[in-house]
């Protein structure tokens, strides 16, 4: 009964179009209308606030992508470069990606992805496009240890390219952006800026491969020589590919030089080459 007289109510309703029904149907307008607005507005602002959050993902895919795309950039004109440095050199070398770095203390390490199976042997040079990275200390069959420059073990012969003067690069352990050099005379015009390469006086090393760049020079007190911080041309944080320069060091040079070092009157001091003299045959 109740759904039979809503429906006519409703047909009178509509049927009925005077000026007092168009009257209350505006009051009703006037009194929802303010209702539906704040509703349409808040559907609005939802719709913004997906919106918003659809375009902050979109603009992080995009950064992303972006970032990948410089990374890989760089990555391509890393190797380009590695590749141009390397034809330059005219040494047997072997391509290797670095694949961990112990970069936490004073006796730095890097690990590269080649070994004894791609030829190479401990006490081979270590370089990048840029310059001196370390040497090979340690190999296994596909992976080889090389300990770089910024560790307080290594040392090189090194010379100021532009005064033809040489001195021993090391690292003192103190800070990752520079290099120690020493045995400089203070009366040389050392100044910042001047290139600083490998020695010809080097068993390891090539000659004239980079190594610094001079950043400060200073003359301390009581020395004779120059204390010379090097900016490296290699800074291991930025080491991805080497080169393993097939160059092996010469075994009887390095016996040699190290029977000189030895106290003088030590067995260490005994050139191998000359045997002990032999006891006296007793008389017949």
């Amino acid at each position: 009964m109740f759904g039979v007289l809503l429906v006519i109510s409703l047909a009178v309703l509509l049927g009925r179009d005077g000026p007092a029904l168009r009257a209350a149907r505006g009051a009703a307008l006037a009194v929802t209308a303010p209702v539906e607005g704040a509703f349409a507005g808040l559907v609005r602002y939802t719709d913004a606030l997906g919106e918003n959050t659809r375009l902050r993902s979109e603009t992080a895919a995009l950064a992303a992508d972006v970032a990948r795309l410089r990374e890989s950039r760089a990555e391509a004109e890393r190797l380009r470069a590695l590749v141009g440095f390397g034809d330059s050199l005219g040494v047997s070398r072997v391509a290797a990606r670095v694949v961990g770095k112990d970069i936490t203390r004073q006796t730095n390490f890097l690990t590269i992805d080649r070994g004894a199976r791609d030829s190479i042997e401990v006490g081979m040079p270590v370089i990048d496009e840029r310059g001196v990275v370390g040497r090979v200390v340690l190999v296994s069959a596909r992976y080889s240890i090389v300990m770089p420059h910024q560790n307080t073990q290594f040392a090189v012969p090194a010379t100021i390219e532009l005064l033809d003067q040489d001195g021993i690069v090391r690292w003192d352990g103190t800070g990752y952006d520079r290099l120690l050099m020493e045995f400089v005379p203070k009366t040389e015009p050392v100044v910042p800026g001047q290139l600083v390469v490998t020695s010809p006086y080097s068993g390891v090393f090539p000659a004239g491969i980079p190594v610094g760049v001079v950043d400060t020079a200073y003359a301390a007190r009581g020395r004779n020589d120059y204390v010379i911080y090097l900016r490296p041309s290699a800074p291991i944080t930025q080491v991805r590919y080497v080169y393993v320069l097939r160059v092996r060091p010469s075994a009887e040079r390095e016996a040699l030089e190290a029977q000189a070092r030895a106290p003088a009157g030590s067995d260490a001091g005994r050139s191998p080459a000359a045997p002990a003299t032999p006891a006296a045959e007793p008389a017949p």
